[in-house]
């Protein structure tokens, strides 16, 4: 079974995924968090950095289940990869057609063989067209940022609301407009909106959807 959960930043994708993984006993492929990594190499590096070289120099891959933690040349960077400077380095990044190209590759390679579910704003259309069940999780900009930003001041992060709204609307439009595999909504993808419900609420919703 291939569930494929799309969406825009900050709808609750990685939280729903992960729940819904665990409720249904399947892999978790965080897709967002291979951009993250690959920003964080790229970041690793300073401007002394050629992105085309970058990406065959660099490994990325996910731990042994369940925890499928991201890895980068090997070693666990799933704290590192989620400040808002990566956040938006990875959201360039992720612009450049080889850089989609090479995660899409691989991606696709890791799901070839078992039961997953995956998340990304572009799994639903370009990583897993043909999914068992595709959703697109969305909620409003205003409610996605507050929802970043109460993760990441309880990280310990110094960073005000309006700043991270204007970094959800700055994604959205990269994510929107970018040449290659741009964010959308996929004809046979089931609309989930959010707002008002917990984690738990959707995970049931999308669990029932799989009997």
């Amino acid at each position: 079974m291939i569930i494929a959960i799309d969406g825009p930043a900050g709808a609750g994708k990685s939280t729903v995924a992960r729940g819904l993984a665990k409720a249904l006993g399947l892999d978790l492929l965080d897709t967002g968090a291979m951009y993250r990594a690959f920003a964080l190499a790229a970041f690793r590096k300073g401007s002394d950095f050629n992105v085309f070289e970058l990406i065959d120099q660099v490994q990325i891959d996910f731990g042994p289940s369940p925890e499928r933690k991201i890895r980068l040349d090997g070693v666990d960077v799933s704290d590192e990869i989620r400040s808002l400077e990566i956040s938006q380095m990875a959201s360039q990044l992720s612009t450049v057609s080889e850089v989609r190209r090479a995660m899409v590759a691989t991606q696709q390679s890791i799901i070839s063989l078992g039961n997953w579910v995956l998340e990304g704003r572009d799994v639903t259309t370009v990583v897993a067209p043909k999914a068992d069940l595709k959703i697109f999780l969305t909620a409003s900009i205003e409610e996605r940022a507050r929802r970043r930003w109460v993760e990441m001041v309880a990280k310990g992060d110094t960073v005000s609301l309006p700043a991270v709204v204007k970094e959800v609307v700055e994604r959205d439009h990269r994510d929107y407009t970018r040449d290659d595999s741009p964010l959308m909504l996929a004809e046979d993808a089931i609309i989930v909106e959010s707002f008002g419900l917990s984690p738990d609420e959707i995970i049931e919703r999308i669990v029932a959807m799989t009997q």
